[in-house]
Parts: C-alpha cells; sequence; structure tokens
C-alpha cells in the first residue's frame, strides 16, 4: 500500500493492485497542494463530511473521472446522485468492499455542513475511514474531530488500526495534546498528523506531537511524498 499526504487532510491510498482512494479532495484551494483538479486520477473518493476543505473539488474530479465511486454519509451521497454523480452513503459501522479493500465508515466528533453554498445547508454527520487493504493493514483517516472515548473502546479496541491519520490543528479539530491522547487510545503502529499549517489559525508544530507520542511511530511526510508500507 502506498500513501501520499497532498496536504491538509487530503490523502491519496494506492492498493498494491493499483486501486486508486482519495479521501477529502481539498485540491484547487489547498495552500498546501501543488496539483490540479486534472491530476487526480481516482477510482474511489471518500468524503468524511461536508465543510468545504474536505468536501473540495469532488463534484470536479468525479466528472472528470466519470467511473470513480464517491463514498460518503447518506446525506451528501444524494447530495452528490443528484448532481449526476456515483455516490454510495454509508453510515456508522457500515462498509463496502471495493476491489481488494474495504471502506469502513466510523464516528467523528464535529459539524458538517455544505458550507461554501449561499445559504449553509445540513450536510449528514461527520465520520471518518478505515480502510482495510487485503494484507490486512489497516488505515484510519478520522476526519476532522475531537477526542472522544470511543477511539480507545472501538476504533483502538475493535478495529486496531494499524496507520492513524489525526488532525492536530486545534479550533476545529483537537489540538497536540489531544490528538496525541488519541494515539495512545488508538494504539496504531504508526501515527501520521495532518489538519495544520494549511492557515494560519491552524498553525501547528508537529514535531512538538511527535514529543508527545510515547506509544508508537510518528510519521511526518512532506506534502507529495509517498509512503510505502
Amino acid at each position: 500500500m502506498k500513501l501520499k499526504w497532498l496536504g491538509h487532510s487530503a490523502f491519496e491510498l494506492i492498493s498494491k493492485n493499483g486501486l486508486n482512494i482519495l479521501i477529502d479532495p481539498f485540491i484547487q484551494a489547498n495552500p498546501a497542494c501543488p496539483l490540479k483538479i486534472c491530476d487526480m486520477h481516482p477510482d474511489v473518493i471518500c468524503i468524511t463530511h461536508g465543510h468545504a476543505d474536505h468536501f473540495g473539488d469532488t463534484i470536479e474530479i468525479a466528472r472528470n473521472n466519470p467511473n470513480a465511486i464517491v463514498i460518503a454519509n447518506y446525506e451528501i451521497s444524494i447530495y452528490l446522485q443528484r448532481k449526476g454523480i456515483n455516490a454510495i452513503g454509508l453510515n456508522y459501522g457500515a462498509y463496502v468492499k471495493i476491489e481488494d479493500v474495504e471502506i469502513r465508515m466510523l464516528e467523528a466528533k464535529h459539524s458538517s455542513t455544505f458550507d461554501f453554498e449561499i445559504d449553509t445547508k445540513y450536510a449528514g454527520n461527520p465520520g471518518s475511514f478505515l480502510i482495510t487493504f487485503d494484507n490486512d493493514i489497516k488505515v484510519f483517516h478520522a476526519g476532522d474531530t475531537g477526542l472522544f472515548s470511543d477511539m480507545k473502546f472501538v476504533i483502538g479496541e475493535v478495529y486496531r488500526p494499524d496507520i492513524a491519520i489525526l488532525p492536530i490543528g486545534n479550533i476545529f479539530t483537537m489540538d497536540l495534546k489531544e490528538a496525541s491522547i488519541a494515539a495512545s487510545w488508538i494504539n496504531p503502529k504508526i501515527v501520521i498528523p495532518m489538519h495544520y499549517n494549511s492557515f494560519p489559525s491552524i498553525a501547528q508544530n508537529p514535531e512538538e506531537f511527535k514529543k508527545l507520542v510515547t506509544n508508537c511511530q510518528t510519521l511526518i511526510p512532506n506534502v507529495l511524498e509517498t509512503c510505502e508500507f
């Protein structure tokens, strides 16, 4: 499995058989991402919630890749289907299997609106994703979230991800300390920080997060750096 950070909360995961999974495709307006919409060629797009910095360029990318499947909560899937996009709606605990990959939606503690619309609209419950590859590597992308106890009792003890991708930016999500607690509860082999330094309001030093994490390896990739597991 290959993992590439695209800045903010956007990640590209590629299975060993080449399935391309794009999570939270905030590309065009993402100050950290040098790519263009036309550079994206996903087979699957996963959306954690409706905010513009996560929903991002989903519609444009999906229309450029008409065979792509979008996976989101039920409300976002209906919104996309009405725009002619191939979308599957999930709720907490449910999963779909696409080729050699299982994609499961789990909980997040946040808000979710289509804040890019003129009239802000409800966009269902925010979520996170547990993505299991056929070699049994499990990647947990937390989306935007605060700290909550099911990170320990459900995500950590039931699902046991190998890699946890956690927001550290504060203001809209957990801060460094809470994210380090989340890492200890989830207890992955590797933790990766996200959702920081994209904007001045979420400026953080990931090296400070690394110092707080004592139970697992902290990986701090550069934007567009490919990590292979």
